[in-house]
């Protein structure tokens, strides 16, 4: 038994020697987050930077005269579904056949004072239900339709 101990006692010491002559892992220099991220310091949720930029966009039509629109639908079938699920949600709309660079299709026109609600609506839920549906903040004079 005493000559069992000393044999592992010895293989231990062959075994502690053996790993102490390879090279031993160094540890892999990193670049400090810092200078990776620049100006930007804080981490940032996508849905939060995609509210930041609504907030900024909603900030910016305020100051020019510029209307929400709705759609973008090439059958007038689905706009008029579109127009009469609004108006359910007390949205005022008024449909419009816009051909411009920006948009081109029917699109409904959000009255300014429903611009608010229309803001809060959840804009998945529609798109899940109309499959073309688009929203775009454009001016609200000087658009070429073909009414």
């Amino acid at each position: 038994m005493r000559w069992l101990f000393l044999l592992l006692l010895v293989l231990n010491a062959f075994y502690y020697i053996w790993h102490q002559q390879e090279a031993p892992l160094r540890a892999k220099d990193v670049t400090p987050l810092s200078l990776y991220r620049g100006s930007q310091q804080d981490i940032r949720l996508l849905s939060e930077s995609s509210d930041a930029v609504q907030k900024r966009d909603r900030a910016k039509a305020s100051e020019v005269n510029a209307c929400l629109y709705l759609g973008g639908f090439a059958d007038q079938r689905q706009a008029l579904m579109l127009e009469q699920r609004l108006i359910s949600l007390d949205i005022k709309v008024k449909m419009q056949l816009l051909n411009t660079q920006e948009a081109s299709g029917y699109w409904l026109r959000v009255a300014p004072e429903s611009r608010r609600l229309a803001d809060d609506l959840p804009f998945e839920n529609l798109a899940k239900e109309f499959n073309e549906l688009k929203h775009k903040i454009m001016l609200c004079e000087g658009v070429a339709t073909l009414d």
